[in-house]
């Protein structure tokens, strides 16, 4: 357990600065008792002093400020979550997308933030149940998150009963391995399908690393970010997304508040926001 901490008033603004530039993520006073218990851990897994020695030690120690930026991310999922958007995806996006392509041709699809890889897996099984042309294209999916942590819960492939209590039973057992110490593991096959990368959504050179996608889920966490932040965000998306292809926010979240790059899209089972065609100068 770790000591209670207390930051002044100046030193909670300069955590909250570095984790806004870092991660686009705003935090402030009100999220006091959050911040200082995660500060407070990390001050004793590196067995530092004070605050002051622990920030200043940041700049030279990228390993910590991974660490730390770990500390701060939310990572709130489960298989299957918004499943309407999943249904949109085999209904309405790929048979659009398809119109322009031959079979065989790669289809990339994004998840990020990934998290522990319920998004990601979630998308795979789906087409695999659900699109009849899936084995006819090359399907490509990335998931991609900031936190390294998770990152590699992703790729283990471990997941509890919550994780998996919103999928159908049929499903789970097709594709998870029998229950061991109350976890279950994703086949292999699956596993392996699927690559999990490190990127920041208001970094552009590090969304730039995983290249162009055809369909971005970027669920539920713009919702933490604040105006400017969010639109760095969406222009990084946009970057990233080939034109025409698609873009599927939370439910909670609209692109329309944000950004007038997207065009808005209904279909019958959800709202996307798309990339126009042609080119469009920033």
């Amino acid at each position: 357990m770790s000591e209670t901490l207390f930051l002044s008033a100046a030193e909670l603004r300069r955590l909250c600065a570095f984790l806004y530039r870092e991660t686009g993520m705003l935090f402030g006073e009100t999220k006091r008792y959050y911040i200082e218990r995660r500060v407070a851990d990390r001050l004793a897994a590196t067995r530092t002093a004070n605050f002051a020695a622990y920030f200043g030690s940041l700049r030279a120690d990228a390993q910590e400020r991974e660490a730390l930026i770990n500390a701060f991310t939310v990572n709130e999922t489960y298989f299957y979550r918004e499943e309407h958007q999943l249904a949109c995806l085999s209904r309405s996006l790929l048979p659009d997308l398809i119109t322009t392509r031959r079979p065989g041709d790669r289809i990339r699809i994004w998840s990020a933030p990934c998290s522990t890889g319920e998004e990601a897996y979630s998308i795979a099984i789906w087409l695999l149940e659900n699109w009849r042309l899936v084995d006819a294209y090359n399907i490509e999916i990335v998931g991609s998150d900031i936190d390294t942590r998770v990152l590699e819960a992703a790729r283990e492939g471990l997941f509890g009963e919550r994780a998996l209590s919103r999928m159908p039973p049929q499903l789970v057992d097709a594709y998870f391995g029998p229950v061991q110490r109350h976890r279950r593991e994703i086949i292999q096959d699956l596993k392996e399908s699927i690559a999990f990368t490190q990127a920041n959504l208001v970094d552009g050179p590090s969304l730039a690393a995983q290249g162009i996608f055809d369909v971005i889920f970027c669920r539920n966490v713009l919702i933490y970010f604040d105006d400017q932040s969010r639109l760095i965000a969406a222009q990084n998306l946009y970057d990233r997304l080939a034109p025409g292809g698609y873009l599927c926010l939370g439910h909670t979240e609209s692109m329309s508040r944000i950004s007038d790059l997207f065009a808005v899209r209904r279909f019958e089972d959800a709202i996307v926001f798309q990339r126009p065609e042609g080119f469009r100068e920033r």
